[in-house]
């Protein structure tokens, strides 16, 4: 693998880790949400 190559793997194995970082802080944030709308309830 040529240096460029090698370093667009690098960069998409980032973009995925930082996308699955932004799932589970999104799934965290959405069961804070349930707590206050059951509050309201």
């Amino acid at each position: 693998m040529d240096a460029c190559t090698q370093q667009n793997a690098v960069l998409v194995e980032e973009a995925t880790a930082a996308a699955q970082s932004l799932d589970d802080q999104v799934n965290a944030l959405w069961l804070l949400i349930g707590k206050f709308r059951s509050a309201g309830d």
